[in-house]
């Protein structure tokens, strides 16, 4: 594993923590770590896979709109916070490697290091309920 700065280890802590699914990513999009829920969805443990290329892990959701239209990777949030440095969330269907349609609620945001660079973003998301 590379060596990352505070920020990104800071934010791998919280993602251990939680009981919802993570993602961390470095500027471009590749994968350095996900969390134990996310793991679940991935159907792979990290530790397993270690870091994916963008092109790989990308791969492994369909991401379809509430009629079941393929969403354009550019409206995702994370993709977005990549592309924009701000935080986005949307709620939207994704479809997994092994044909599971879930509806999912994502938040994603930058990391900015202390110097003020861009240094990756996070995508935390789970499971969107009616209330």
């Amino acid at each position: 594993m590379p060596s990352y700065g505070i920020e990104i280890i800071l934010n791998r802590q919280l993602a251990d923590c939680l009981s919802v699914p993570v993602f961390i990513t470095d500027t471009v999009g590749n994968l350095i770590f996900y969390n134990g829920p996310a793991e679940n969805i991935l159907g792979t443990r990290y530790e397993e896979t270690g870091e994916m290329k963008v092109e790989t892990w990308g791969t492994i959701f369909k991401q379809k709109d509430d009629d079941g239209n393929l969403l354009p990777p550019e409206s995702l949030p994370l993709v977005r916070t990549l592309r924009d440095k701000y935080p986005y969330h949307k709620t939207f269907w994704i479809e997994s490697m092994n044909g599971k349609s879930e509806r999912i609620s994502v938040t994603s945001y930058p990391i900015i290091g202390r110097s003020g660079d861009f240094v990756g973003a996070v995508a935390i998301f789970w499971e969107a309920r009616d209330l």
